[in-house]
């Protein structure tokens, strides 16, 4: 026993060198099998140190949330106990939302002072307020997050890293993010001033927040911006800051525990606890799991789809690279066979030719899984300031996992063994005497790895069929199409065969092209299935893509009529400016029909639609009792009623969903607003024509009225009323015309006109224009309206109907120049191969008198050949895995419509999924036509169209 593992081990130790001192001395072979090994392991190794380097440990995640902190300390704004889950993502008060009467929020009666009683005595706590508004740059306005912090305090410590310059000190100075920085094209040591402010501000230093490397914000020192902003926002009739207020809190010890965060809770206080982090509580500890499922919150998987379809194409590809590097071993097995001779004419047996081959892979995978793991990491570290920046987050260190990057290596050597497998059996067929003459001798085709792959492909097939009705439907899939793939790849040689029959009706050069194919399916067989593979994984994700895309489209649902346009003033308090924008709007776009809207108000015209504020109201659409949906009037909704029940009334006119809302559904306009819509029914114009309003909902009106309902806050809280009753106010009925359900509403109510607000006693103030242009807008004419816009200095926006825009035409692009390259690639290496294997026939042509562009084209038709049987075969590969995807997808998206059907969340009049198989079959022409033709014309130019001649090999 003991000599036979000698003689195993010196045998292999003597193939390894023979394997290294052969790839050493066919650079160019070694370097290729290398290449295409090496580069998967450099991805997958910088990946794997990318998103372990990128995932923050809990530690380093609560540091940046909350500094030296030992919690940040929320007012929930509920004024009643609250229940907290342990991260503190979500909250609901003691007994649930139902038992709460009126409105559970509001803007004035919300304190954002922190109760300390339900703190420990000696607690610090440094206030952390966020509000937003906008600061006047060289270029215009930039939105930008308010904050008013003590960045000298030590709690801050991790919070934010200064880049440049210092902190704050005094009032008047600022920090800002680069981000800020950037988007402003200002520096350190610029003044800003906020919109609305009276004051300028200093830029004292530039920081960044390490987890948000994009946010654009300045930091303020406590009561120096916000509240002064806020102020003189208010004086001016605008909208005031209403910042949103925590507190960092250091209680000592062992920190905030989780019995102090239930004491907090009793107060309406949430939080955010170091100590409870690193350490949770028991699900059975935590009451809000006591009062509502535990399920409830949390957050659902992803979609697995997407994943299903990224493990498939990076299955193909491995596979692609071991069909690729696999010819390139069998022709380093042929052209060392004289040598792999000799080993067996000194009483070497199958064996040894075996380990000789496979050696061969296994230095070239030892070598590959170095290479690129090493190169990876470099990369990594190399690149990590571009890679913080592209994931907007910085490391919090290097993580590397040995384990990880040693299990990628591992996979490098894999593949270089699984490549030169077929070719070390086949070399080692080879007789001894055939090795030493170079004769290859007549062999017959394999029966058995037919009829192998079909069985490979109908199992596979049958289970990616079964995988579109299991519940783990796109692992099932993705396993059932790599099945079928492999099948497809034993067949390979057969096909070939099938595509070599079609040479007798082709001219020389290709006809002997597809005969050199056919002849040589050892060599041929391997490439078309790279070929293949690549395609393959192209075609499913550019199907599935494609298949989504028409999906969206067909979920797509306009805001306006296409090619139509809407001015909006953001700001309520930019009424004056609106005048101004609206003829901005017809100097700079060519503008056919402009209809201006105005909008209802009550009390100032800077109040919001449904302000809260002192002195301000809102105006609401008073439905009639008897035509309202039971189920939303219901305090627990669909609850309330039976199954049977629910379902009836899921189906009555009054439940019925309108589908789009807009930010005023009720706006001031005359009969130009129903042209630029598109709405076409005479009696609509007509009624606005003659003072009557037009109405879109039938739910809302009866006999030919409707009713508005003037609210006003009371003492400056604005208190929304329970479900089924209506708030007090002063109604005005108006006569209205009730335009018929053909007619589109693009969101609106009802449309008043003029005449019949100032009749009603209602006040109005200008919002903004509905419009159609003559033509198109171009980029140029976007601009100036922009610039216009920026110049005034008001908050409005303009935007136009374009349709459905669908991303993915990008991406269709992208995967295919990708299929192209990487075909191109695999059928260019491939003809090299080629090539170098069928040196002696080149010469044999050239010796009989061949012209010297029939080297060239043959050249090219091999090259092209491969490819077009590889785009073929891929094509139908690459099919199965996206249609059973979009099965699965089909099949859950419909149980989630029966499943929201049945709780009530949806009625069955709305739309059952539509999931759609669309081929693009644009995509196909291109893999079809263009990767060929290009292949056949790169290798044709490549080639040199003579070569020197050589004697004739003794024999």
């Amino acid at each position: 026993m003991t000599s036979s593992l000698q003689g195993w081990y010196h045998s292999w130790v003597a193939a390894l060198r023979i394997a290294r001192r052969d790839a050493w001395r066919a650079k160019g072979r070694s370097s290729l099998v290398l290449a295409m090994i090496a580069l998967p392991i450099v991805g997958v190794s910088a990946a794997d140190l990318t998103l372990r380097s990128a995932e923050l440990s809990p530690e380093q995640a609560m540091a940046r949330e909350i500094g030296a902190a030992d919690a940040r300390v929320t007012p929930a704004h509920l004024n009643v106990p609250i229940y907290q889950l342990p991260d503190a993502t979500s909250y609901a008060p003691v007994g649930g939302y139902d038992k709460l009467e009126g409105s559970p929020s509001s803007s004035q009666d919300r304190s954002d002072e922190l109760d300390t009683s339900a703190l420990p005595a000696g607690t610090q706590a440094v206030r952390d307020a966020v509000g937003h508004g906008k600061i006047r740059t060289r270029h215009g306005l930039l939105d930008t997050e308010l904050r008013e912090l003590d960045t000298q305090s030590p709690l801050v410590a991790g919070m934010i890293t200064v880049d440049r310059g210092r902190l704050p000190e005094r009032a008047g100075e600022i920090v800002a993010t680069t981000a800020f920085l950037e988007n402003s094209d200002l520096f350190v040591g610029s003044s800003v001033t906020p919109r609305g402010a009276t004051t300028s501000y200093k830029i004292v230093g530039a920081y960044e927040l390490p987890s948000e490397l994009d946010r654009i914000q300045v930091i303020a020192p406590p009561g120096t911006m916000i509240a002064p902003l806020d102020q003189a926002l208010q004086t001016s009739g605008a909208r005031g800051v209403r910042p949103n207020v925590s507190y960092l809190v250091k209680v000592g010890g062992d920190g905030f525990t989780w019995n102090m965060v239930k004491a907090a809770n009793t107060k309406a206080l949430v939080v955010r606890s170091r100590a409870v982090r690193l350490d949770p509580p028991a699900d059975a500890d935590v009451p809000l799991y006591q009062q509502e499922p535990k399920e409830r919150y949390q957050v659902g998987a992803s979609s697995t789809s997407e994943v299903a379809v990224a493990a498939t194409v990076v299955g193909l590809a491995m596979l692609e690279i071991c069909l690729l590097a696999g010819p390139a071993f069998a022709v380093g097995a042929r052209r060392s066979r004289r040598q792999l001779g000799l080993v067996g004419a000194n009483g070497g047996d199958r064996r040894h030719i075996r380990s000789i081959v496979l050696s061969g892979g296994l230095v070239i995978g030892a070598v590959s899984a170095v290479i690129g793991t090493v190169v990876g990491v470099v990369l990594t570290i190399a690149l990590r300031p571009v890679l913080e920046q592209q994931l907007g987050n910085r490391f919090g260190g290097l993580d590397f996992r040995p384990l990880e990057l040693a299990g990628i290596a591992v996979l490098a050597v894999v593949t270089g063994l699984l490549s030169a497998i077929v070719p070390a059996v086949t070399a080692s067929r080879q007789t001894v005497l055939a090795s030493l003459t170079g004769r290859r001798g007549v062999r017959r085709a394999n029966r058995v790895l037919p009829v192998l792959g079909l069985i490979a492909v109908a199992v596979g097939a049958a289970i990616a069929l079964y995988g579109t009705t299991s519940n783990m439907g796109s692992t099932v899939v993705a396993g059932g199409s790599a099945i079928a793939e492999l099948g497809i790849v034993a067949l390979t040689p057969v096909l070939v065969g099938l595509f070599g029959r079609l040479g007798r009706w082709m001219p020389l050069s290709p006809r002997l092209a597809l005969r050199d194919a056919v002849r040589n399916r050892g060599r041929t067989a391997p490439a078309v299935a790279a070929v293949l593979a690549a395609v393959a994984g192209t075609v499913a994700v550019a199907t599935y893509e494609h298949s989504r895309d028409v999906q969206m489209r067909h979920e797509y649902v306009a805001d306006l009529p296409h090619g139509t346009g809407q001015l909006e003033a953001r700001e309520n308090s930019a009424h004056k400016e609106v005048p101004a924008l609206r003829d901005a709007l017809s100097k700079n776009l060519p503008v056919a029909v402009r209809a201006d809207v105005d909008r209802l108000v009550v009390g100032m015209p800077s109040c919001e639609s449904f302000s809260m504020e002192p002195g301000c109201g809102r105006i609401e659409v008073i439905k009639p009792k008897e035509q309202r949906c039971p189920l939303h009037d219901s305090p627990r909704g669909s609850d309330d009623f039976t199954e049977a029940q629910a379902r009836e009334l899921r189906l009555d006119w009054r439940c019925k969903d309108g589908g789009r809302s807009t930010a005023e559904p009720v706006v001031v306009a005359d009969e130009k607003l129903l042209s630029v819509l598109a709405v076409t029914d005479p009696g609509s114009v007509s009624a606005l024509k003659e003072g009557r309003a037009v109405a879109f909902d039938k739910r809302q009106v009866k006999d030919g009225r409707l009713t508005l309902r003037v609210v006003m806050a009371k003492d400056g809280v604005d208190t929304f009323p329970p479900l089924g009753q209506d708030p007090p106010g002063e109604d005005k009925v108006l006569p209205v015309h009730l335009a018929p359900e053909s007619a589109e509403s693009w969101g609106l109510d009802l449309i008043l006109p003029p005449a019949a607000a100032r009749a009603a006693g209602l006040a109005t103030a200008p919002s903004g224009s509905y419009f159609t242009l003559d033509g198109t807008a171009t980029s140029q004419q976007r601009q100036r309206i922009a610039g216009e816009i920026d110049r005034m200095g008001v908050e409005a926006a303009v935007r136009i109907e374009a349709g459905y825009e669908g991303n993915d035409s990008l991406g269709l692009l992208a995967l295919t120049v990708f299929a192209g390259l990487v075909t191109i690639g695999a059928a260019g290496i491939a003809t090299g191969l080629a090539q170098a294997d069928a040196e002696a026939d080149l010469k044999t042509l050239a010796a009989v008198g061949a012209a010297p562009r029939v080297r060239r084209t043959l050249s090219g038709f091999q090259c092209g050949v491969v490819a077009l049987m590889g785009v073929v075969l891929g094509t139908a590969a690459g099919i199965l895995p996206a249609v059973g995807l979009r099965l699965v997808q089909r099949r859950e998206l419909e149980a989630l419509y029966e499943h929201s059907v049945e709780k009530g969340y949806m009625s069955l009049e709305e739309a059952v999924p539509y999931v759609p198989i669309s081929v693009p079959w644009d995509t196909l022409a291109e893999l079809l036509v263009v990767v060929p033709l290009g292949a056949a014309l790169l290798a044709a130019l490549v080639t040199r169209s003579s070569g020197a001649l050589a004697r004739r090999a003794a024999g």
